[in-house]
């Protein structure tokens, strides 16, 4: 393995499910900028960013019972992501004040103690991916998503064949209208996405304010295209913002209301549901997910459609 440019070993002060957290970033199983190690296993789990300092490589695992996690770097932004890499795996995410106020929330508390939210600091990182998933199946924005990566991407520094980076904002910004459709991005979200690079250096900036989740949701409210639901994702991934919640999610409100009252609500009542818990909605559907409290699915996976052109 080549040597990497910087190494670290942390050690948290809780039972750091480090893969768990990681999936939080992750876009579907081929996501071309993670490879996570299989269930039960302590690594390495790979990560491929781009910093404020360049593109890195991350490869990060718990290494004893005692949960040190050790990680190592490759790339101009290895001093930049080993020193951010606490807030990656949640060590910024504060419980204080988080009430249970539900027998099951209780339960899926005590069973899940350790759940925390990580946080990335890359709000263009968050935004590509979720704008390229807003109002399609999971399969398409996942499949759209990878091929824009491995089209208009870099692979990643380091040993880690076939991880890749994201584009870079100007390299979204040139892509042409009709390049889109050839990875199943239709005109509006690719514009969103065209939009969204060209005030990628805005975003990080108001994103690396302290307490920059009101800000960062302003800002990307200003941009057309943008609803409260990808606010929401966007937060939750570049901030750990415990408060957002993803409404207009086909499925978040349905597993709330099956968990909690053991029917199907829509997104108004989750909005009322949810308001005791305020500045900690989003921990309540974070815990049920952990616990697995979701409604049976029911019927066939969405396929692509068909009517776009392929790659």
């Amino acid at each position: 393995m080549d040597r990497p440019d910087a190494t670290r070993k942390w050690r948290p002060g809780w039972p750091c499910p480090v893969r768990n957290v990681l999936a939080q970033q992750r876009r579907g199983a081929g996501d071309p900028t993670m490879r996570l190690a299989p269930p039960g296993e302590r690594g390495p789990h790979w990560r491929a960013s781009r910093t404020p300092e360049g593109p890195v490589t991350l490869a990060i695992e718990s290494r004893d019972s005692a949960g040190e996690v050790r990680a190592q770097a490759w790339g101009p932004g290895a001093a930049w992501a080993l020193d951010q890499l606490p807030d990656l795996l949640g060590a910024a995410d504060d419980w204080t004040g988080f009430e249970a106020r539900h027998p099951v929330v209780a339960e899926a508390r005590r069973r899940y103690p350790h759940v925390r939210l990580g946080r990335t600091a890359r709000p263009l990182e968050a935004l590509v991916p979720t704008i390229i998933e807003q109002k399609v199946t999971g399969n398409e924005a996942f499949a759209g998503f990878r091929a824009l990566v491995l089209k208009y991407g870099a692979p990643a520094p380091g040993p880690a064949v076939g991880l890749h980076l994201q584009p870079e904002a100007a390299s979204l910004a040139r892509i042409p209208s009709w390049a889109w459709l050839g990875l199943h991005i239709d005109p509006a979200r690719s514009r969103a996405v065209v939009t969204a690079a060209r005030h990628a250096d805005a975003l990080e900036r108001i994103a690396a304010r302290t307490g920059g989740a009101v800000d960062l949701d302003r800002a990307i409210r200003s941009l057309p295209g943008l609803g409260v639901w990808t606010r929401a994702e966007v937060r939750q991934r570049a901030l750990g913002d415990p408060d957002a919640v993803s409404f207009g999610d086909y499925h978040v409100a349905k597993d709330v209301g099956w968990a909690l009252f053991g029917r199907e609500i829509d997104d108004r009542e989750m909005h009322a549901v949810l308001e005791p818990w305020r500045p900690h909605r989003g921990r309540v559907p974070l815990l049920l997910g952990a616990a697995r409290l979701r409604r049976p699915r029911r019927g066939h996976r969405a396929s692509l459609r068909g009517h776009l052109p392929t790659v």
